[in-house]
């Protein structure tokens, strides 16, 4: 038999054997060329992660320490950042409070009960496009209503408020997501088992669903505690006084939890030293407080990664 004949019979049968090794040779480059590009990429944002945590880390060698952590601001020693610590806890604290219960709620509507029509998709826009918007037109816009419209002044409810406004989509769109990857037949399992849809979404959903929520609040989480602009028009910026903790008055402005006070975070903190503060240890309470506000992330990264593992052991019994 010819090579012509040959030729032809690989082309009627399927593609020749020559041909089927060229594109399995491609197909392994292609894979390969894949695997060096996402593993380099990881190894980047790895060595980026660790190149920040370092030079902070030296930067504040000989400034952190418990006093520094503990005492006050000082505008002629070294002082310390504990008033602005506990804004940037407590402003986390307030709004997850708020954030997260209602964006689970909405998330299980938009996954469990809302249908695939126009109304949602436009919710879903919505969702989309706030998260879009510059955190400073957030914070214009709590200026305008908190601020001034309610007459509220500078206070830490106001600035809750306003990074809920900003977080709550992303909150939501999060939770919706983690609720949809949950399988339907688990969803037909417990429904065929006399369950109501409730109980379905409660006992069966949201248990397999605890990993992305957890996601979602870390997500959520970390643009809370690290967010400066919106705060600079809601809360205020300036150095907190000494504050009692003992004074528990919530409608006193001078106890420490109020919601009705000013509230300087840390990062707003160090927004205003960089960019007004005058003193000879300006930079030094700078780079420890930077150095105090990536950690405090990676703990809180940590632990919630910790916990969403121990509550899907537990709710799932795996």
């Amino acid at each position: 038999m010819t090579a012509t004949a040959n030729h032809a019979i690989g082309r009627a049968g399927g593609p020749s054997p020559s041909l089927r090794r060229k594109a399995s040779r491609g197909s392994i480059l292609a894979d390969r060329a894949a695997t060096v590009v996402l593993w380099g990429t990881g190894f980047f944002v790895l060595l980026l992660l660790g190149a920040i945590i370092v030079h902070f880390a030296l930067a504040a060698w000989g400034v952190v320490s418990p006093s520094f952590v503990l005492s006050d601001p000082s505008d002629t020693a070294l002082g310390g950042i504990l008033p602005v610590l506990w804004n940037s806890v407590y402003m986390l604290a307030l709004t997850m409070l708020i954030a997260v219960p209602v964006g689970i709620l909405g998330g299980i509507y938009m996954s469990e009960y809302a249908g695939d029509n126009a109304l949602t998709n436009a919710i879903r826009f919505a969702e989309e496009s706030i998260s879009s918007v510059p955190s400073i037109v957030v914070g214009l816009f709590g200026l305008i209503l908190f601020v001034d419209d309610f007459h509220w002044g500078f206070t830490a409810l106001g600035g809750a408020l306003a990074l809920t406004l900003f977080n709550l989509p992303l909150m939501t769109r999060l939770s919706e997501q983690a609720l949809r990857a949950v399988p339907q037949d688990e969803r037909s399992a417990s429904l065929a088992l006399g369950a109501t849809k409730w109980q379905t979404i409660r006992h069966v959903v949201l248990p397999l669903a605890i990993p992305g929520l957890i996601t979602g609040v870390i997500l959520t989480a970390g643009r809370v505690f690290g967010e400066a602009a919106v705060l600079l028009f809601t809360s205020g910026i300036g150095t907190p006084p000494h504050y009692d903790f003992m004074n528990l008055d919530l409608t006193n402005p001078a106890s420490p939890w109020s919601p009705f006070r000013p509230a300087t975070t840390l990062s707003v903190y160090i927004y205003k030293l960089q960019s007004e503060g005058l003193g000879i240890f300006k930079n030094q309470i700078v780079d420890g407080s930077a150095a105090i506000l990536i950690s405090m992330v990676l703990i809180f990264n940590l632990g919630a990664r910790f916990l969403g593992r121990l509550l899907t052991r537990r709710l799932t019994a795996a």
